[in-house]
This record gives C-alpha cells, structure tokens and sequence, in this order.
C-alpha cells in the first residue's frame, strides 16, 4: 500500500464496548448503594472466616486439617496434608494461606448456591439448559483477567471485588456437571420411583442427586480448583492472602517468595482436590433402587380411577 493511503473497509466500526461502557456505568450509578452494603457483608464475612481461621495455632489446625483428611479418606492423604500444612508453616505463608483458603471457601460456597440449583433447572428444562448453555460458554471462555474489571469498578479495590470474580469464574462447572450428573441418572431408577407414588421433588431428592452425586461433587472439585487459581490472580486487585503475595514477588522480583506462594498454592490445591475427590468417589451402592422400593411400599401409591 502507497504511503498515506487510506486503507478500504466495508465493514463498519462496531462501539460495542463503548455501548457496554455506558450501560455499565449506568448500571453502576443506579445500583451503587445496593453494591456498596454487598461489598460491606462480603469483606465482614471473608475477614471473619480468615480470622476464625486463624485464631488458633497454626499446628493446632495443621492438625485438625490432616484428621479431616484421615476421617474423609485415610492415613496416608492425612499424613501428606500435615506435611504440606508444616511446610506452609515453615516458610511463612501459614497467614496469606488461611486467608486464600478463606476465600476459596466462601467463593465455592456462594458458586454452589448458585450453580447446583440452576444446574438442577436446566436438567429438568430443556429451554432452561439451551438459553444457560452460551452464558456458561462465555463465562467460562472469558480470560479470568477480564472479570476483575468490571468488579473493581462495582466494588472498588479490596477483597469483596476479588470475591466476585472468582465466583463467576468458578461457576460453570457447578451448573454444567450437576445438569449432567442428573440426565444421566438411568431413567428406569427414576421410572421406578414414579411406579411407586413418589412425587417430583421426591425423585429428586431421594433418586437424581444421590445417583448424580460423584459428578456433582466432580463439578464442586473444578469450582474449587478455579476459585484457588482465580484467586491468585485476584491478588492484582486487593484479594489478599496469597495471590498478594505472589503479586507482590512480580513486581520485585523477588524469586524467593514467589517460589513460596506458589509452593503453598500447590499444597492448598492438593489438599482441597484430594479431599473433595474422596468425597465424590463414594458412589451409592447398588441396593439403592431397593432400599427406595422398601421405602415407597411401606405407602402405597393410589391407584387411578
């Protein structure tokens, strides 16, 4: 092309961030005081768990974390999450490590209350799951780095911003694997427990999510391994704990701490992926469908007219 040409197009310019910007920041204006007390009750509640967790000794919970393990799993997942536990310990990171662990729990707490219902409405609706299906798809394809923008300008620089980015990153998984956990529930199981008078909501909860359960707790294990992962990138916003830490051995160049937040990243990712995995391999036995056939006989289903 000569130079000083002006280059053709056919193509329009699209201000669709511009359109976005403004709807946002209308958004914002009309709102804030409403995100103002959400951000209040997310930073008291966060700082409260960091602070429960912190109020004992560092081995006295190191300990109690390793018998979780023992009592979920065995001695050996038990006797690795001590040792990973001393080692946080050691290297000084036991404080930024409770307060992401904190973090992490509340933001999976609030990712389930959300995911699971909405994933057991998509099972049940075949609309539901067509409209939720591209929601989940461009959350999940966002880069995680995105969703700090639009939260920092609702909630400021801090911990609550940083909370509700690592919800709405971590929150596919729960919607999609608890949908899949439910459809793939044998639909004879469930065509026995109408035969014998149970109702929707009893199916449900006596058939679908007991049968569904290993792929539901599948779906909690991503939500938690994407909150610890959102979490450390939260750090560029206030979020604390570790992913300050890590921020702040970028911006020093600091070798050494950055090797021991990452390091205590890794034994946090271990332990929580370890400990829900155990959880979601216990896989109901196989004389579920006649403990439910005992249990609808004892009343009988009325006969139609």
């Amino acid at each position: 092309m000569a130079e000083g040409a002006v280059p053709l197009t056919i193509v329009p310019p699209l201000p669709i961030g511009e359109l976005f910007e403004t709807g946002f920041d209308w958004f914002k204006d009309t709102f804030d005081a409403f995100f103002d007390g959400v951000g209040d009750f997310l930073d008291a509640t966060i700082d409260g768990f960091a602070g429960l967790l912190q109020t004992p000794d560092p081995l006295v919970l190191a300990v109690v974390l390793a018998l979780l393990a023992w009592l979920v799993r065995d001695w050996k997942l038990a006797g690795g999450s001590l040792v990973g536990m001393v080692v946080i310990i050691g290297m000084g990171m036991w404080e930024p490590a409770m307060e992401t662990l904190a973090l992490v729990v509340i933001a999976t707490l609030f990712a389930l209350l959300v995911g699971v219902p909405l994933g057991i409405w998509a099972a049940r609706s075949a609309v539901v799951s067509r409209v939720l299906r591209p929601v989940m798809d461009f959350m999940q394809t966002m880069p995680g780095f995105v969703w700090l923008v639009p939260v920092v300008i609702l909630f400021s620089i801090g911990v609550a911003g940083a909370m509700i980015a690592t919800v709405i990153f971590a929150l596919p998984p729960a919607v999609r694997l608890t949908e899949l956990g439910i459809r793939q529930v044998d639909s004879e199981v469930v065509e026995a427990g109408q035969a014998f008078g149970a109702g929707p909501r009893q199916i449900l909860k006596d058939i679908q999510l007991p049968l569904a359960m290993p792929t539901v707790m599948a779906g909690v294990n991503q939500v938690i391994m994407l909150a610890l992962s959102m979490a450390v990138i939260a750090g560029l916003v206030g979020g604390g704990g570790l992913g300050n830490e890590v921020v702040s051995a970028i911006s020093t160049l600091d070798l050494a701490l950055g090797f021991d937040a990452g390091i205590s990243v890794v034994i946090l990712a271990i332990f929580l992926d370890r400990l829900t995995g155990s959880i979601g391999s216990r896989r109901p036995g196989h004389g579920r469908l006649r403990e439910l056939r005992q249990r609808f006989t004892r009343t009988p289903a009325t006969s139609p007219a």
